[in-house]
């Protein structure tokens, strides 16, 4: 692939496909990174299903970032270890590709996506077409070089109101330059959903800690994402005011700690979604 596709690439190699119907690949975590946060995990499901839609529309158009009714978040994955992805495809039309996923390690799952969307759109507006299938050929055949992901940039983020237990606010500064944005995309840079998404999630579990304590053996993370809706692209250099607000307990989930999470860009709605965080586990 070349300098393409190595800064927010998440499939190393397509295993099995059936274009528009399933597929099935890996991606190696580099051992070399800190982290490798759940959304990226998420992300690299995504860019599995992506794939098989684009290839069953030749390219002409690609998915983007919409709705996901259900994300569960099983486990931690450690740097140097090899993700097996899969993604069904419920429908792919020129309008929108409907999907579900997973991955897992060692056979182990950990992570599962439920009711995924994605509006189709022209891809020129993204990529370069020919390039794309190229890339498609070569995740196909050989596989894509591992070990490329350098990692996140911290990113220029202000701690904002609060009130203590019940909600947090910040000020989430997009770079105006990033190594992912040559991915995501080349032709139209866009700030990728889930970069958001983690930091939403990172500021609940902040809030959930304040009134959250986990016994000897565990720590707090989060456990589901529902309800996930992306409303508008987000540009280089743009200011986003996120947020967390904690909402009352369900009937019938009275004891799960839940999280309302939202993103706004000059007034406007960016992403909203909620998140159940809970004790794990270190093991």
């Amino acid at each position: 692939m070349g300098g393409r596709f190595s800064a927010f690439s998440f499939v190393d190699r397509i295993t099995q496909v059936e274009p528009g119907v399933r597929a099935r690949g890996s991606y190696h975590v580099p051992a070399q990174l800190a982290e490798f946060p759940a959304a990226l995990v998420a992300e690299a499901v995504g860019q599995l299903a992506a794939w098989a839609s684009m290839a069953q529309l030749d390219f002409r158009r690609r998915p983007v970032a919409g709705l996901a009714r259900e994300t569960r978040f099983l486990r931690d994955v450690k740097p140097g270890e090899t993700l097996t992805l899969e993604a069904d495809l419920e429908s792919c039309t020129d309008d929108d590709v409907a999907y579900a996923g997973r991955a897992t390690v060692g056979g182990a799952p950990v992570i599962v996506l439920e009711q995924c969307l994605g509006p189709m759109l022209p891809t020129e507006d993204f990529d370069a077409a020919d390039a794309l299938r190229r890339d498609y050929a070569l995740l196909c055949r050989e596989g894509a070089a591992a070990d490329r992901f350098p990692g996140l940039p911290a990113f220029d983020i202000e701690p904002g109101a609060s009130v203590p237990g019940e909600r947090v606010t910040a000020t989430l500064r997009v770079p105006r330059s990033a190594p992912f944005f040559e991915d995501h995309f080349p032709r139209r840079p866009v700030f990728p959903a889930t970069l958001l998404l983690n930091s939403q999630i990172r500021l609940a579990l902040a809030l959930a800690r304040q009134t959250l304590t986990p016994g000897t053996d565990g720590e707090l993370a989060a456990a589901r994402l529902l309800d996930v809706k992306v409303r508008a692209f987000i540009a280089p250099g743009q200011v986003l005011e996120i947020g967390a607000e904690r909402l009352a307990p369900r009937s019938n989930a009275p004891d799960a700690w839940t999280a309302r999470l939202s993103a706004r860009a000059e007034g406007k709605p960016v992403a909203t979604a909620r998140v159940e965080i809970a004790e794990r586990s270190r093991a």
